[in-house]
């Protein structure tokens, strides 16, 4: 199967893949920008191309049957987001529970134009005591760019400013949404 997820992204899309997956068990991988539905499907395909596994969160509803089998196995794991539930402590319970778990999720929080990120992400990495990796899906130049681990600072403006400037110039899928 990763023969063909390399075959299918190098040879035919012609991507590019810049860094490697860090060898961490346990990390929140930030992907931005998240402007289309494709960038789950390309988010599938990378993990198969670097041949690690990367997790999502869902909710639970997604996991019932006829479909849950399927979201279950492409890294899904099931999270009661309902209000009564602190979803950062939640989340941050699936760390402690698994021994690997690579929470994937856009700090957009959405598909459309955003002016300022979303900060669960920051949170979850904090609570779970855990870095994080980020990863680039950069449409116009046709690379997906992965970074070193970052742990969190004690300064959190800081923080954001390297996340920020990772991303940098990069373009999605709707380029206009990009961040």
């Amino acid at each position: 199967m990763n023969r063909l997820a390399k075959f299918v992204y190098f040879k035919l899309l012609g991507w590019k893949l810049i860094g490697s997956f860090p060898k961490v068990d346990k990390c929140v991988v930030i992907v931005v920008p998240h402007t289309s539905w494709v960038d789950f499907f390309l988010g599938l395909l990378v993990k198969r191309v670097m041949d690690e596994e990367i997790n999502f969160i869902a909710k639970k509803s997604l996991f019932k049957p006829p479909f849950g089998w399927y979201v279950k196995w492409v890294g899904g794991a099931p999270i009661d987001r309902s209000k009564n539930n602190n979803t950062v402590d939640a989340i941050a319970a699936v760390f402690e529970e698994r021994k690997k778990f690579r929470l994937a999720l856009s700090p957009e929080g959405t598909r459309k134009k955003v002016t300022e990120w979303k900060t669960g992400f920051y949170y979850i990495a904090k609570e779970a005591k855990v870095p994080i990796v980020m990863v680039a899906f950069d449409y116009e130049n046709k690379q997906v760019k992965v970074s070193e681990p970052q742990f969190i600072t004690a300064n959190k403006e800081e923080d954001f400013k390297t996340y920020k400037t990772f991303f940098k110039g990069v373009k999605g899928k709707v380029p206009e949404y990009s961040f």
